[in-house]
């Protein structure tokens, strides 16, 4: 690892720095990803048999956890990861629940109001990753809102472990919320089969969760296809951006740094500072902590796509990081509240020393579904809106079309659309 000085850099030097790793393969997933579905549509559970045996090494003879496992899972949970997930599922709600938006109703004139209301999207599909390790955090960030949001049916994939079992962890986390149907089933292939519905996969309306560039890609050739199929965002490989000043704790920087660098090679952790002290800690930390981690391997891949960068000043790395718009932004500086009103682009931000990544990934209340990839600009972090749909209403009584009327009769023959003028027209003549 290098430290670079982003004020000599060129405009091309500096774009590249802030590329994703996962934007130079992006061709060969994408080819990848199409063929998957190609299989899974033209052969359903069949597909889906072969890509688990071929990609978790699995004769799964069916997808479906039943009941027995399901109810078994408390018993194979140590106590305290248990009691762990009940204060998390506990903080999650909590927050969740004050964020929901509630229906409303506006008179915009005499005789006519307007509603909007709210409606749970009716089956939902939820990926939880565990390629190299089982989430049942992002259990439980799915499922919660899942449940307030009022959803009927709720489908969760989730990868095999070696003996064909689903991880019992997860497995309770899911029972947060209540008729969750768990499928053993993980990739590319498992957003297919919540996208196309197979024999045993039933066809979901919208599909939820974070996973590797295969899984971010499938999610957005499910959005493509032809159906109305939604996706919550572009949720991909993490990443997380780091601004400290001379201040900031050096352990702590390099330890949320390797927090988001072990979880997969295509992770990607950017630092920025204004003091070169700082940045050389940071370096220096992270050559002491790396080796102590059980994950060594993973972080060490992943930190081949590291950026450590000298700025000018703290308002220059903020500048930088709206550009990049991370998924998590941690704010390492004194007096992070100060800089907040100048943060465009993130997901999430953690301001200050002692609130650490990690926090958020587990049990702060937030949600850890986050747009990656630059998805920042213009996507926001899972809500429990985000597993509703809003519908307006509107009604009006004969004043209410007489005092508006008039005004969608101009405006619809101003555009040429006569028929338009005329439903509006008829009322007006019956409602004099």
């Amino acid at each position: 690892m290098n430290i670079l000085d982003w004020n000599r850099l060129d405009s091309a030097a500096r774009d590249s720095l802030l590329q994703r790793p996962v934007q130079a393969v992006s061709d060969r997933v994408r080819k990848g990803v199409q063929a998957i579905f190609a299989e899974v549509d033209a052969r359903g559970d069949a597909a889906l048999l072969d890509y688990t045996m071929r990609f978790d090494g699995v004769a799964l003879a069916e997808f479906e956890v039943g009941e027995d496992e399901l109810s078994s899972a408390s018993t194979r949970v140590p106590a305290e990861v248990r009691h762990a997930i009940v204060e998390a599922a506990g903080r999650i709600e909590a927050f969740h629940r004050a964020g929901m938006a509630g229906s409303y109703a506006v008179d915009t004139a005499p005789g006519l109001r307007c509603e909007r209301v709210q409606r749970p999207i009716r089956r939902v599909g939820l990926y939880v990753p565990a390629g190299s390790a089982p989430l049942p955090s992002t259990a439980l960030m799915l499922c919660v809102p899942a449940r307030l949001a009022g959803c009927k049916e709720i489908v969760l994939c989730t990868p095999p472990r070696a003996d064909g079992s689903a991880d019992p962890a997860v497995l309770l986390a899911a029972q947060q919320a209540t008729g969750v149907r768990v499928f053993k089933l993980g990739g590319a292939q498992a957003i297919a089969a919540m996208a196309l519905g197979t024999e045993t996969v039933p066809r979901c309306d919208k599909l939820f969760g974070p996973g590797n560039a295969w899984v971010d890609e499938a999610k957005r050739q499910a959005a493509q296809r032809p159906g109305g199929l939604a996706i919550d965002m572009p949720a991909g490989p993490s990443e997380v951006l780091v601004i400290a000043d001379a201040g900031a704790n050096p352990a702590f920087v390099a330890a949320d740094l390797l927090s988001q660098a072990e979880h997969g090679p295509d992770s990607q952790v950017l630092l920025l500072s204004d003091d070169d002290a700082l940045l050389e800690a940071v370096m220096d930390e992270i050559a002491t902590q790396l080796p102590q981690l059980p994950r060594a391997d993973i972080a060490t891949r992943a930190l081949v796509s590291s950026r450590f960068l000298k700025v000018a000043c703290i308002a220059q790395a903020i500048e930088i990081s709206n550009a990049y718009a991370p998924e998590h932004l941690i704010l390492s500086v004194r007096e992070p509240t100060a800089w907040l009103a100048d943060i465009d682009n993130a997901g999430s931000i953690f301001l200050g020393d002692f609130t650490p990544e990690a926090l958020g990934d587990y049990c702060s209340g937030s949600n850890h579904v986050l747009p990656t990839g630059g998805a920042a600009r213009a996507w926001s972090g899972l809500s429990v809106a985000s597993f509703q749909k809003a519908i307006t209403v509107q009604e009006a009584t004969r004043g209410g079309i007489a005092n508006a009327g008039p005004c969608a009769a101009t405006l619809a023959h101003a555009e040429g659309l006569t028929a338009h003028a005329r439903a509006v027209e008829l009322r007006l003549e019956q409602a004099a």
